[in-house]
């Protein structure tokens, strides 16, 4: 975990608010952060997944814009999501109707572009981090 405290607070990473997202595509993991430029603390650490090679997931700089406590599409359900650009969402992994799992795979490259947290992980971003939080989504460190 210290390495990757290094590596965020030796760039500027300004977010507007205490917190900061960074996203390692590669490791398939998101990095929670509090605290301010040069000066992050990190607070959690989630395996997730990103997009699939025909839907990846975006890379670049972003910031948080919208939440929900889910959706629906047509065979399946989310919970928690926070939005970050457009349809790119973080969110749980899908769900049935009946609240059963419907694909609850983590660490592996099978969405549309999302990226999918375990619940806990997504109620987590719900929760705690506020609008317009800094989001940072990269191939690899």
């Amino acid at each position: 975990m210290e390495l990757i405290e290094k590596y965020v607070n030796s760039r500027d990473f300004y977010s507007q608010t205490n917190y900061f997202i960074l996203v390692v595509l590669n490791e398939f993991t998101v990095f929670i952060f509090q605290g301010k430029n040069r000066n992050w603390r990190l607070i959690r650490k989630m395996l997730a997944t990103i997009g699939k090679k025909e839907t990846p997931t975006i890379t670049g700089w972003f910031r948080v814009q919208a939440k929900g406590v889910g959706y629906q599409k047509k065979n399946f359900k989310v919970k928690w999501y926070t939005q970050f650009y457009k349809n790119y969402l973080f969110h749980s992994v899908l769900y049935n109707f009946d609240d059963t799992i419907f694909d609850g795979r983590l660490g592996e490259a099978l969405s549309d572009g999302c990226i999918r947290l375990s619940e806990v992980d997504a109620k987590f971003i719900y929760d705690h981090v506020p609008y317009n939080t800094l989001v940072v989504i990269i191939p690899t460190l």
